[in-house]
């Protein structure tokens, strides 16, 4: 785990990250180009909840080369080649490699799971609504599990929940309201999940881990030592995942390439030290 890899020297843009970037970039125009046509590549490419239509099991690799626009590209773009190449170079690239797919794939892992027990904690609550339908509580229900966080047209559902307050002795709203709430569901788990930014929290981790007192300098400003950095960071990223924020970053995807990523780390330090 210590040793430098210096195959050809040391080298500011190793072969791993190198082509990592070139295909995360061909696919970001890709779908650009695709969209034009007509051709959706998140449905196909982009991480779908399990019981989607659109899931399927190559997802879980996929997804890390979909980005949603150019400053999403851009981030993690330089943050793979900033902490990267220094860990490839110390790595070498096929430990490089299956460090930042694990890490990638454990980031789905985790978030799926973060969603598996946010969507079953919504089925419940549709399903004690619907034995009791009536318009304050779909109305509750649209506002804290769905507004801002999928496509609900909010001007027209909030025109339905206007004609149903007016007619609450007509019962086709109530079984309109059970056909909305499905649509919302269905739209939610229909949302893919897209971007590195798993596998390079993974990375961020693991340069904290191998390069502790690196000094990394926040917005070009001051210095703060990596190991403090990469605390600070997951710290900020666990605050905005159980604090519900619904920005649409996956804070927990995060997350789970850092746990991942510190996981694998010390199985390959234990591995290490026993062959010793």
């Amino acid at each position: 785990m210590n040793d430098l890899y210096r195959p050809g020297g040391f080298s500011m843009m190793p072969p791993a990250v190198k082509n990592l970037l070139l295909i995360n970039i061909i696919f970001f125009l890709a779908t650009i180009v695709l969209q034009n046509r007509g051709f959706d590549m998140y449905a196909i490419m982009g991480l779908s909840w399990v019981e989607s239509e659109n899931f399927r099991p190559w997802q879980f690799i996929t997804y890390m080369f979909m980005h949603g626009d150019f400053t999403h590209i851009f981030f993690n773009m330089f943050a793979l080649w900033m902490f990267g190449y220094l860990l490839e170079n110390f790595w070498g690239t096929r430990r490089f490699l299956i460090y930042y797919f694990v890490t990638g794939i454990g980031a789905a892992i985790v978030q799926l799971l973060v969603n598996w027990y946010g969507f079953n904690q919504i089925h419940e609550v549709i399903e004690i609504y619907k034995s009791n339908p009536n318009v304050a509580d779909f109305t509750a229900i649209v506002q804290k599990y769905f507004v801002g966080r999928v496509y609900v047209d909010i001007n027209e559902t909030n025109a339905f929940i206007g004609q149903w307050q007016m007619n609450q002795a007509d019962l086709s709203f109530v079984s309109a309201s059970f056909g909305r709430l499905e649509d919302m569901m269905q739209s939610a788990m229909s949302i893919p999940m897209v971007g590195a930014s798993g596998a390079v929290f993974g990375i961020l981790l693991a340069f904290g881990m191998m390069f502790p007192n690196q000094r990394i300098y926040i917005y070009f400003l001051f210095p703060i030592k990596a190991k403090y950095f990469v605390i600070a960071y997951g710290a900020l990223e666990f605050f905005f995942g159980i604090s519900g924020a619904q920005s649409g970053v996956a804070h927990f995807a995060h997350l789970g390439g850092m746990l991942f990523g510190i996981i694998l780390i010390l199985y390959w330090r234990n591995k290490y030290r026993f062959r010793r």
